[in-house]
């Protein structure tokens, strides 16, 4: 893993955005490959490194899965109506949503995205800066 590809390091909560990468708030499905299945979420949001979704299950931190997203946008570089993006992920974070509901935001980091896709999720986050850091 190098420094690029390595997950924002841990900082002392100010109220400010502590993530490395910018990100955009999103509400578009996501298909998961987990062992013992494959599974049907809902963005949350999305960066060049990573992707915080909704799934009715809880899924445990430093679990394995494969993603499956399509970005509903044209990009420049890749010049079609929709861009698919592959790859592994890893859970970073799970928290339950309410106590009262069966449901979990999840948060995967992608270290071994291609430099393409990584591209490709830059470049979208960049031309749709609509995501607001929550204070």
């Amino acid at each position: 893993m190098t420094a690029d590809s390595a997950p924002p390091a841990p900082s002392p909560s100010s109220g400010r955005e502590r993530r490395r990468w910018p990100r955009r708030r999103a509400d578009w499905p996501i298909a998961l490959d987990l062992p013992e299945g494959r599974y049907e979420a809902r963005v949350r949001d999305i960066s060049q490194a990573g992707v915080c979704f909704y799934l009715d299950r809880p899924l445990d931190l430093m679990t394995t899965l494969a993603i499956d997203l399509d970005l509903p946008l044209e990009l420049r570089q890749a010049g079609s109506a929709r861009v698919r993006v592959q790859g592994t992920g890893i859970v970073v974070r799970c928290e339950g949503i309410s106590d009262r509901l069966d449901h979990y935001e999840i948060a995967v980091f992608m270290p071994e995205l291609d430099e393409t896709q990584k591209e490709v999720l830059a470049e979208f986050v960049r031309i749709h800066p609509e995501f607001e850091p929550e204070a």
